[in-house]
């Protein structure tokens, strides 16, 4: 069956946020007195929600003061510390030029979602964006993939999700559509195999030798 429509995570996979989310961690930790993790600590649990990560790392239930303080050195540092990744905004051309529906689907809140995908200049080749706000149940729960189907009036069978974590993993297999990992990971492409990917791409133009090649 030929790729009609491709969904992409955005932190870590068509987006280089990756210091940015580190550094805001390390500094609500800190800033809220709270011991220091190291990045290996940290990477394991990055692309779940905010707040799962916040929990995780403190060990506590009321992690109010932690989001306050994560969001705000955040959204100070965003423009400074984030990166595109190679080859990103030629893959989304040639995707759009074929007719290929495109879409987000993030645990990210809306806000920063936006201003991510406008700083690289994407937000223009997307047809549905689904964040952690639009949502009862938050990756790896199969609900934002299949909201983002929906919304498109795609096809299941013909569905492409893109991501480099677990949950978008767990969470496209879980919708019944194709899961792509990237190679790129902060994860590693050892810890992604795992959870049996169709895909591991190390080139974002690789999704175009998959709409143009078929699944078959």
């Amino acid at each position: 069956m030929k790729i009609e429509c491709v969904l992409f995570d955005l932190d870590g996979t068509i987006v280089d946020t990756n210091e940015l989310i580190l550094n805001s961690f390390k500094y609500a930790l800190q800033h809220n007195n709270l011991p220091p993790l190291s990045r290996e600590e940290m990477i394991p649990h990055m692309g779940t929600t905010l707040q799962h990560q916040m929990r995780v790392f403190s060990g506590l239930e009321d992690i109010s003061g932690l989001e306050a303080s994560y969001r705000s050195y955040n959204y100070e540092h965003h423009d400074a510390l984030i990166r595109s990744f190679p080859h990103v905004n030629e893959t989304m051309e040639a995707l759009a030029r074929r007719g290929i529906k495109m879409g987000i689907v993030t645990t990210k809140i809306r806000p920063t979602t936006i201003k991510a995908l406008e700083m690289f200049d994407l937000l223009k080749y997307m047809d549905t964006i689904v964040t952690v706000n639009d949502v009862t149940e938050p990756k790896p729960h199969p609900e934002p993939v299949l909201t983002a189907v929906r919304n498109l009036n795609a096809d299941l069978r013909t569905t492409l999700m893109v991501g480099d974590s677990i949950v978008d993993i767990q969470s496209a297999k879980a919708a019944g559509v194709y899961a792509a990992a990237v190679a790129w990971s902060l994860k590693g492409e050892e810890t992604l195999s795992k959870y049996g990917p169709d895909y591991i791409i190390h080139d974002m133009k690789e999704i175009c030798d998959l709409v143009d090649q078929g699944t078959d």
